[in-house]
This record gives structure tokens, C-alpha cells and sequence, in this order.
């Protein structure tokens, strides 16, 4: 039988400008997991970074000038390396300071932000979102470590969301989904070269009503677990979800259900008192008010049991001392 793993809330966000677009949830030491509000609220184009203290239940949140769309850890204490707007930088907590790594991103297109990212040895996949959310437009793009050059790898992305990467050499595997595709596709990236191989569907969501949106892989490397961000286009739903699916076949291996959330964001894998637990960030992005009358806890952070023994990678980002 296939498990099915019922969340329990884990964090209410304390404003409902924290609650419009939380995701990027990512241990970062000392207890601590960090989360990106992405933008807090249809007219205000700025969001913020969030340090959740996993036992002690509270949470710091940390003004940004601009909008985030993923945030790491670097291992410089108190900085992490952000995508912000049309810049990927580092940032200082402390004084709030950025050193801009990668600047003047989508020169020529209009409408678009950095979205979501993955950290690996060889540096940053990254990618970005029309903001209208419907024109082929925004581009993929990788930050080389070796020589501090960024590099556009596709131009023709939607909304650039869920990225893993296997392998830390010169050419590695990169999983990548563009939500309205509905698809996982995996590439060979060479790294030195700058190059992606052609697109292969590895898991097709197209038959669903709900959009993938953050992924990570599973701790083997042979799954991976993709969170849905159900617009109730085909009407009302009751819960939110986030799905295993196998990278060999693609089938649905494992399902974890969101109660009263249904547009959820990001998954994370973390280990908490000797167990491994399933966090998932959750948006009330678009909502109407009826819809938040009902979906009362859209926009929360969620927590679950799994049956992993152990945790995926989750790299910091490597700065020079």
C-alpha cells in the first residue's frame, strides 16, 4: 500500500503579509531553518528572509529590499547567498549589507524575477518567473564557482521552480521543473562548458489539476518529492499535497496531505530528535476572501513523519574567507 502522511502545523507566519508567498525552507544550523516570504502582498514588490527556531517555536523575520526567491546559507556565520529581483548576491544580516555575485540578469526582457535555485559544488542553478505567469520568457541560468561567470542556459522558462542536482563534477544531472510544462525534465549539465544537454521527461504531471512547484530529492537519489500548488481551477478543494515520485517510472510512490492549505509551495527534509521529518511551506497567494475563510491555514509552514532514515544533501554555499 502506498503511504499517506497527514501534516500537522508546525508555524504560523506572524503577519498575513509573511503569509502571502512563504517557500525555500533549508536547515541552516543551530536548530535553525531559514524560508523566503517571497513577496508580501499583490502590490508590494518586497519580501523577506525567515529564520524559524524548529524547537523553541519562534521565528525571525529580516526585511529584504526587493523580492527573494531562494535563499542558502553560506559558510560565513550570519550571510547567505540570495536571489533578489534581478541580482544574486550575499547578504549580511547583521548590517544588511549585498555583494552582488550576479547583476543585470534578464537584460532585455521585460517582466520577469529571479525565482528558484539550487546550491551544488560547481556553484548555482538558477531561474527566473514571468510575473504574469504565461509567457516563455525568463531564463535559466548558472553561476560557475570556478571563474565567478553567470551563464543564461535557457531563455524560453515560464516559472522556474523545483531544481536538484546529482554529481559535484564537471558535468552533473540537473532535475528542473518549469510549473506549467507539468513536468520534470533532466538534463546533463557541463559545468566547464556552460552547456545543457536536450530535455528528458523523466515524471509527467500533466494529467493533474494542481502545478508542481518546489522539489527535492529523496536521501537515495532515486525519488524525488515535489510540492503542488493547486489553484482551484477545477473548484474547491480541501486539501493541499506534496507527492514522491519515482525517477525510474515516474510513479507516485508516497503522499503527504496539507489540511485546509492547498497551494503549497516548497518541501525540505530535516532531521529533529533522531528522526527524519517532511516540512512544507504553504502560500494563500491569489486568494479570494471566501477562499481564506475557508483555507484557514494557507500560508503556514507543515511538518510530517516520514519513513527516510537519513536527510538529502543540503549544501552551503561556499564563500571565500
Amino acid at each position: 500500500m502506498m503511504p499517506e502522511f497527514p501534516t500537522r502545523l508546525l508555524f504560523r507566519p506572524e503577519t498575513a503579509e509573511q503569509r502571502f508567498l512563504p517557500e525555500g525552507p533549508y536547515p541552516c544550523g543551530n536548530g535553525l531553518l531559514s524560508w523566503v516570504s517571497i513577496q508580501h502582498g499583490v502590490d508590494q514588490p518586497v519580501g523577506s528572509l525567515n529564520l524559524l527556531d524548529l524547537a523553541a517555536g519562534t521565528n525571525r523575520n529580516i526585511a529584504l529590499p526587493g523580492r527573494p526567491g531562494f535563499a542558502f546559507p553560506t559558510n560565513r556565520d550570519g550571510e547567505f547567498v540570495i536571489g533578489l529581483e534581478r541580482e544574486v548576491g550575499l547578504f549580511r544580516i547583521e548590517d544588511a549589507s549585498w555583494t552582488p555575485l550576479a547583476a543585470e540578469l534578464e537584460a532585455g526582457v521585460d517582466g520577469t524575477i529571479v525565482n528558484d535555485g539550487v546550491a551544488f559544488a560547481g556553484g548555482l542553478v538558477f531561474g527566473c518567473k514571468d510575473l504574469n505567469f504565461k509567457d516563455p520568457k525568463a531564463g535559466l541560468y548558472l553561476w560557475r564557482r570556478s571563474d565567478g561567470q553567470t551563464i543564461k542556459l535557457r531563455d524560453d522558462q515560464i516559472c522556474s521552480n523545483g531544481k536538484v542536482i546529482f554529481g559535484d563534477g564537471d558535468v552533473v544531472t540537473l532535475l528542473d521543473i518549469d510549473t506549467p510544462t507539468k513536468q520534470v525534465v533532466r538534463y546533463s549539465l557541463n559545468v566547464a562548458a556552460g552547456e545543457l544537454s536536450a530535455a528528458e521527461v523523466v515524471v509527467d504531471l500533466t494529467s493533474g489539476d494542481d502545478f508542481p512547484d518546489g522539489m527535492i530529492a529523496t536521501p537515495d537519489g532515486q525519488s524525488v518529492i515535489i510540492a503542488f500548488y493547486n489553484p482551484e481551477i477545477a473548484g474547491p478543494v480541501d486539501f493541499g499535497a506534496a507527492r514522491q515520485y519515482s525517477l525510474q517510472d515516474g510513479s507516485l510512490e508516497a503522499v503527504w496531505t496539507v489540511e485546509k492549505s492547498p497551494r503549497v509551495t516548497c518541501p525540505q527534509l530535516v532531521r529533529i530528535d533522531g528522526s527524519v521529518k517532511l516540512i512544507l511551506t504553504t502560500a494563500d497567494e491569489g486568494m479570494s476572501p471566501e477562499q481564506q475563510a475557508r483555507h484557514t491555514n494557507a500560508g503556514c509552514l507543515f511538518i510530517a513523519d516520514t519513513d527516510f532514515d537519513d536527510v538529502p544533501d543540503t549544501p552551503v554555499f561556499q564563500v571565500s574567507e
